[in-house]
């Protein structure tokens, strides 16, 4: 089993070379220059790494960009392969990162949170106390209730 840092050095690798390789080398017009890899992980032995990517679009144009994807899986492994000089290739999985939509609906509930701080805000504004402005007692001022003592 391999050491976790040589699974780092190697997600790594694969994470720049897959990179390159779709930017200069892959002529599939699905995968244009709207398709970003943000993260790769590869498992404890090295047999599999998972690609982490995220597109630029709509719906249909992430869906495109998955299809290319898998279609350029062969040609991505034999990039990577080339590159890493490992023994045994990691088979490439591609998984669209949730993170972009994770961060958007995020903002949304910021977004929600801070309308909901300025509408107290606005109610508050001409507020009074309920009571006297300085509800403590202080030391030395007599109090009604303790005259009264049982004797």
């Amino acid at each position: 089993m391999a050491d976790n840092a040589r699974a780092k050095r190697l997600a790594d690798l694969i994470r720049e070379v897959v990179a390159q390789k779709l930017q200069r080398g892959i002529k599939d017009p699905r995968l244009g220059s709207h398709v970003t890899i943000t993260d790769t992980r590869v498992t404890g032995d090295l047999r599999e790494a998972t690609v982490f990517y995220t597109v630029y679009g709509d719906d249909e144009e992430r869906a495109a960009a998955a299809a290319g994807l898998e279609s350029a899986k062969g040609v991505l492994r034999s990039a990577v392969g080339a590159a890493a000089g490992v023994k045994f290739t990691p088979t490439l999985t591609f998984v669209a990162d949730a993170l972009p939509d994770t961060a958007r609906t995020i903002e949304d509930l910021l977004d929600k949170a801070r309308q909901s701080d300025e509408k107290v805000r606005e109610v508050s504004a001409g507020a009074k106390y309920a009571g006297e402005a300085d509800p403590y007692r202080k030391p030395g001022a007599e109090d009604e209730t303790d005259g009264d003592t049982a004797e």
